[in-house]
């Protein structure tokens, strides 16, 4: 065949135009991988950057339904703050600057523009803080409240009975130190059959006690080898049926255990360690009938009592 082409051979002038050549393939390929990776990162970046838009949208609908709620608290806070009633002056001071510190923060919060987490939180606690004192101060207000009312009740209960309370006090502690004091109780002079009489401006006996213009207390001081014979000062104290001790306008005392105690009248005697009977006046009118009590007292000691029923 060779030898009828006279020598010619077209493989060797064939030009290789349809072969891919080696270098060129692998070029190729080489930019195929790298718009392949592009789009992978430019697919994950665009679902990256939706989901932080998302969360952001979310994050801020959470923060400014969070500032709200704290508005809001605060508002009720600083309601409750101007409801309470008090009238101790250091706790209304306190109660003051606590409320202008929650107008301060009132200020802050509608001011605020840059909203986060740590921003909240912070709001929050300071919220707290101010409930925190708020219902310490409702505690003492309400502690306060009820003291102030105790103390109403007591006093209006106790107005009538104070002095009669004051006595029976009196005569238990005096009950007390005579049992620690033997020798000096048996040298003490007592008083006994004590009564009361109602009398008029005349001293005549009356029966009814609210005709009366003086009373008379009569008792017997009793004998008593061991007291000092002498001048001795006999006190009388009468309590009347409403609780009232009687006395004159000047409010006579004498000392009784280092204290000055009121009394309704008083008299000097002779004691010369016999019986002595002894009567005492008080001149006074407007007496009322009930149960009167009677107590007696010389040289410092209590020495003799007693309840007298009057009409």
């Amino acid at each position: 065949m060779r030898e009828n082409n006279m020598g010619y051979d077209p493989s060797e002038f064939e030009e290789d135009y349809g072969t891919p050549q080696p270098d060129t393939d692998k070029s190729i390929r080489g930019y195929r991988i790298v718009i392949i990776i592009l789009s992978v990162i430019l697919v994950a970046l665009s679902a990256l950057y939706f989901g932080m838009h998302r969360q952001q949208m979310l994050d801020n609908r959470l923060l400014q339904a969070d500032r709200d709620s704290i508005q809001s608290n605060l508002g009720q806070l600083m309601a409750d703050f101007d409801n309470l009633q008090i009238t101790n002056d250091t706790i209304s001071a306190s109660l003051n600057f606590e409320r202008e510190r929650a107008d301060s923060l009132m200020t802050r919060l509608r001011k605020e523009r840059s909203w986060n987490l740590a921003k909240i939180k912070q709001y929050e606690k300071e919220v707290g803080t101010l409930r925190t004192l708020l219902h310490g101060y409702i505690k003492q207000i309400d502690s306060l409240n009820t003291l102030n009312k105790k103390l109403i009740q007591e006093n209006v209960s106790f107005r009538k009975e104070i002095t009669s309370a004051q006595l029976r006090a009196d005569m238990a502690e005096e009950k007390a130190a005579e049992l620690n004091n033997k020798v000096r109780v048996g040298s003490v002079i007592r008083a006994r059959d004590i009564r009361l009489a109602a009398l008029n401006d005349k001293s005549k006996p009356v029966s009814r006690i609210k005709n009366a213009s003086r009373l008379r207390v009569d008792f017997v001081l009793s004998a008593n080898d061991l007291a000092a014979p002498g001048e001795k000062t006999v006190y009388v104290r009468i309590t009347s049926p409403d609780g009232y001790l009687l006395t004159t306008d000047s409010t006579p005392s004498f000392e009784f255990e280092g204290d000055r105690m009121p009394y309704s009248a008083m008299r000097s005697v002779d004691y010369q360690n016999q019986d002595l009977e002894v009567g005492i006046y008080f001149n006074s009118s407007g007496f009322t009938p009930g149960t009167y009590y009677i107590q007696l007292y010389c040289e410092g000691r209590a020495i003799g009592s007693a309840e007298v029923l009057m009409k």
